[in-house]
C-alpha cells in the first residue's frame, strides 16, 4: 500500500482535495494512505512562527528550516522509515507521465510544499531527494503543484482505479495523446459519432483510435514523437499524414 505525507502550512486545504472522489474513495477502502502534517505544529517559536528574513536581503520571507526537519523526522519516526522527500518547486525537473509510474513504486512519499519565498536551502541540500516543478510559472504557494502530483501518482497504484487498462491508453501514458472520446446519444445537436465507433469491430476501432491518437500528437504535441514507442505502420501513417494538403483559411 502506497503512503503519501504532505508537509503544508494549509492542511486543511490538502484534505479537502485527497477526501475527495476516487483517491477519497481508495482511502476508505484501505488501498491508499495520504496524510497532511502542519508544518506549523512542530515549530518552537511561541508564536507559532516558521518563516523569517531572508539572510543578505531581499523580498518576502523564508520558511525555517528547523520546522520542517522537525516535522519530517516525525514522519520518519511514525512510520519506522524514510520516505522518498520531494519538494515542490519552480526550479525543479517538470513533472511527466514518466517521472509518475517512477514515483509510483515507491511505497512512501513526502512532498514539501513551499511558500512565500521558497524554503531554506538547507533544507534540500540535507533532507530532499529531488524538487519537481508543474510547470514553467510560479504559484503562491506549493499546495496545488502537491496536490497534482499526489493526485497524478496516487492513481497509478493498484487498486485505486478500476485496472490497469483505465491509465494504459490515456493520454502521455502510452507517449502519445489520447485518440477522441464519445458516449450516447449518438446524435447530438447535428454531430454524430464516428460510424466505426458504433459497428462494434473491435480490431477497426484500434486502428481508428490508433490513427487519431497520432494525429493528434503530430498536431499538437509533435515533441513527444520523439520518445514514443513507434512501429513501422506508426511511422508510415504519420508519413501520410504529414503529407496531406494544409487546409487554407
Amino acid at each position: 500500500m502506497m503512503r503519501i505525507d504532505i508537509l503544508t502550512l494549509f492542511p486543511e486545504m490538502c484534505e479537502t482535495v485527497m477526501n475527495e472522489s476516487i483517491i477519497g474513495r481508495a482511502q476508505k477502502s484501505g488501498k491508499l494512505l495520504v496524510f497532511c502534517h502542519n508544518i506549523r505544529d512542530y515549530t518552537q517559536d511561541k508564536h507559532r512562527r516558521v518563516d523569517d528574513y531572508p539572510y543578505g536581503g531581499g523580498p518576502g520571507m523564508i520558511l525555517q528550516a528547523e520546522p520542517i526537519c522537525r516535522c519530517f523526522e516525525a514522519i520518519c519516526e511514525q512510520t519506522g522509515n524514510r520516505p522518498h522527500f520531494i519538494y515542490m518547486s519552480p526550479g525543479g525537473r517538470v513533472f511527466t507521465q514518466r517521472k509518475a509510474v517512477e514515483l509510483a513504486g515507491y511505497e512512501h512519499i513526502a512532498i514539501l510544499c513551499g511558500h512565500y519565498e521558497g524554503v531554506d536551502q538547507r533544507v534540500i541540500d540535507q533532507l530532499v531527494d529531488e524538487e519537481i516543478s508543474v510547470g514553467d510559472y510560479v504559484l503562491t504557494g506549493g499546495e496545488l503543484p502537491a496536490l497534482v502530483l499526489a493526485d497524478t501518482v496516487a492513481r497509478l497504484t493498484p487498486g485505486v482505479l478500476a485496472g490497469e487498462q483505465s491509465y494504459e491508453k490515456e493520454s502521455h501514458f502510452s507517449g502519445l495523446l489520447e485518440h477522441p472520446q464519445y458516449t450516447r446519444p449518438a446524435v447530438w445537436r447535428g454531430a454524430e459519432v464516428p460510424e466505426v465507433l458504433q459497428n462494434g469491430h473491435h480490431k477497426n476501432i484500434e486502428g481508428w483510435a490508433r490513427d487519431q491518437s497520432l494525429r493528434k500528437t503530430l498536431e499538437r504535441r509533435p515533441d513527444m514523437l520523439r520518445n514514443a514507442p513507434l512501429n513501422k505502420t506508426d511511422i508510415a501513417r504519420l508519413e501520410e499524414f504529414l503529407a496531406e494538403p494544409a487546409e487554407l483559411g
